[in-house]
């Protein structure tokens, strides 16, 4: 991190609510609370120091044995000053986040991926709704507890002449291993 960036990262500070800043790989990574962070993400597009007007993802990461369950990633581009950053909140199963889609109008599609693949609801998303699954489908692929084989198996039904839907039996049940011992 240049002493330059350091001392950005210590006005941001100033001017909204940091929990914490680092460089990790040479990207600066800023953490926010859920709450916020529609104000931090105002702050970052709209002061003159910074202008992030670009934002270039969203992403959602499953952390299942943690305090808190899921971190959402935004992914900022400033153009003007050749710089990225990415910030990170942190939240359990059963909270929301603040939909931004009011801040960057993309944000819309990237929402509705995060909550189609971990089920993470976006407050006053004008749109919820599945994007990249079937609208009857069942679950969250993305979240790690998820099985691999889904929980419906398809298959051509000859009799019926048609595709039927059927539900998968496992044969035995989740295992958490510790890998401490071989078997």
């Amino acid at each position: 991190m240049s002493l330059n960036q350091f001392k950005q990262l210590q006005e941001l500070s100033n001017l909204a609510p940091i929990l914490a800043f680092q460089e990790q790989n040479n990207e600066t990574i800023v953490v926010v609370k859920a709450t916020d962070l529609l104000f931090v993400l105002n702050v970052l597009k709209n002061h003159l120091g910074y202008q992030y007007k670009m934002l270039s993802c969203i992403s959602g990461v499953d952390l299942l044995s943690k305090k808190y369950r899921f971190s959402i990633v935004y992914d900022l581009l400033s153009i003007r000053f050749n710089s990225r950053l990415r910030v990170k909140i942190f939240i359990d199963e059963v909270s929301f986040v603040p939909s931004c889609m009011d801040i960057y109008i993309n944000a819309d599609w990237w929402e509705r991926e995060v909550w189609d693949m971990y089920g993470i609801y976006f407050d006053k998303h004008k749109d919820l709704r599945r994007i990249l699954t079937d609208y009857g489908f069942e679950g969250y692929p993305m979240r790690k507890d998820f099985p691999l084989q889904g929980f419906a198996e398809l298959r051509y039904d000859e009799s019926k002449k048609r595709i039927v839907a059927e539900p998968i039996e496992l044969t035995q049940e989740f295992r958490s291993f510790t890998f401490e011992t071989p078997w």
